[in-house]
């Protein structure tokens, strides 16, 4: 029975290995083995290592939605050109000591980066739009850049903005849509390659919507932004390491938070205060914690 098709033919081998015969397992436990070595095998050459026919194999690749063993080769290809680095993991650190310092290595490497390539009158471009705007949207979405929009959020609302943040792509079409004068957004995409998103931003360059974007330069997000923050960093060679992209576009937001606390004074301290009363009232009595967990 044929399975159902995927791009990613090595994942397909693997996933739907146990529901093959013993032939087809043969067959693809050798080209598991040594991907580079089997794309180089001729069909007659590959069932011979298998121990199996040459019609077996074609009855096997058209069996994963392939036409013919040039075409399964060619999948098998792509398959392990994309996730090259994940077939074959580069070793690192295996003890916690040594993990710690790499991660925390790795995350002081990408802050200093950071500051040397902050665009500051951006950044002042952008606070300046913030305190003028009469709401703030935040987007971003899948893992770390949807923490971003919710650390926006954050950040703004104590100081008193209207802000909400959202990491739903049609919803931010429809909140781009229904927006009112004066909104700002600040979006955020780590790759730069959110195809939804930059179709979003461009929505809303249509509305004459200020666009504060945080991503990579020269991604097609970023050539949707008003006011671009660059966020550039050299990403882990060690795939099992968390990137540290996060640490700088957190940097990048805790900058931008604290030049519109600055330019909004007395009214971003006032809210600040408000917000701490009601802490310390409320919560534990202790004026010398953060404004919040």
């Amino acid at each position: 029975m044929p399975v159902e098709e995927m791009s990613d033919i090595v994942g397909l081998l693997r996933t739907e290995r146990q529901s093959f015969t013993r032939s087809e397992r043969a067959l693809t436990d050798l080209i598991l083995a040594d991907i580079d070595r089997a794309l180089k095998l001729s069909i007659v050459d590959l069932a011979a290592e298998a121990e199996i026919s040459a019609p077996t194999v074609t009855r096997f690749c058209r069996r994963l939605g392939c036409e013919s063993y040039a075409e399964f080769k060619v999948r098998l290809a792509q398959s392990r050109f994309i996730g090259q680095r994940y077939l074959t993991p580069v070793a690192g650190p295996s003890s916690v000591p040594e993990i710690a310092q790499g991660v925390i290595n790795g995350i002081q490497s990408v802050l200093y980066e950071t500051f040397e390539q902050l665009d500051f009158k951006a950044l002042e471009r952008a606070a300046d739009a913030l305190v003028r705007s009469s709401f703030v949207l935040a987007f971003g979405s899948g893992g770390a850049s949807s923490m971003m929009a919710g650390e926006i959020e954050t950040r703004l609302f104590r100081l008193g903005l209207r802000v909400a943040s959202t990491d739903d792509h049609q919803l931010q079409l429809m909140r781009v849509a229904a927006a009112p004068a004066g909104t700002v957004i600040v979006g955020f995409s780590l790759s730069g390659n959110n195809a939804q998103l930059a179709n979003t931003l461009a929505v809303a360059g249509e509305y004459g919507i200020t666009r504060v974007v945080a991503t990579r330069s020269g991604s097609m997000v970023a050539a949707q932004a008003d006011i671009l923050l660059p966020v550039n960093w050299r990403e882990n060679v060690d795939i099992r390491r968390p990137t540290p992209g996060r640490y700088a576009f957190l940097a990048t937001v805790d900058i931008l938070a604290q030049a519109v606390a600055t330019r909004l004074g007395p009214v971003a301290v006032e809210a600040m205060r408000r917000i701490k009363t009601q802490l310390v009232l409320n919560r534990d009595g202790d004026d010398t914690q953060p404004l919040g967990d």
